[in-house]
């Protein structure tokens, strides 16, 4: 493998590790380099994100080396940081979410009939997340409110159309996947 491609190789390890990388698992995938070869090309990869100004930089930390961003990106970070908290999906939120998509569109009072609880609390915390809508009005007595999902929703759970749901049938192991995915994700942020 050429000097860029190893370079590239440990730069993507880097990305990817939620936790430091040591000398070790480096040379685990690159069984060719030494620990002074793996030194070299990670104080290079240091200096351009430095000198570069780049929003992130390389540093030696708790045995190993890992990516994270300077100080001074802080502000904006948290920022972030408070908007994907605020874009976690309760487990009846994500139950109330897939009978909307796949009965869209349908009323408050419908979801309620088919979840047997009250949703008041959960449809706005869906709307407020844009992952659902008010696509219109029911033409039915008292004219309730009909929703539907929303781009942020296909975003969300990286569909590009809503022909990409999958089978109802799957349904089930797909959001208990996705729960355990946002437990590991919170876990990992909290530690």
């Amino acid at each position: 493998m050429s000097y860029d491609n190893t370079k590239a190789v440990i730069e993507a390890l880097l990305f990817v590790s939620e936790k430091p990388l040591t000398y070790e698992q480096i040379r685990s995938v690159l069984d060719n380099l030494d620990t002074a070869q793996i030194n070299k090309i990670l104080e290079e990869l240091k200096s351009e994100y430095e000198n570069s100004n780049r929003g992130v930089r390389i540093v030696q930390i708790a045995g190993g080396f890992q990516m994270v961003t300077p100080p001074n990106l802080a502000t904006f970070l948290k920022k972030l940081y408070k908007q994907r908290n605020a874009e976690r999906v309760s487990r009846p939120g994500l139950e109330t979410l897939a009978i909307i998509a796949y009965k869209q569109p349908i009323t408050r009072h419908e979801i309620e009939l088919i979840r047997n609880v009250n949703i008041d609390g959960v449809i706005k915390s869906l709307v407020d997340k844009d992952l659902i809508r008010v696509m219109g009005r029911k033409k039915a007595p008292g004219r309730p409110k009909v929703y539907g999902t929303t781009r942020q929703f296909l975003e969300y759970f990286g569909l590009r159309s809503l022909e990409e749901l999958p089978k109802t049938e799957d349904l089930g192991k797909l959001l208990d996947k996705k729960e355990d995915q946002d437990d590991s994700k919170e876990s990992t942020q909290t530690d």
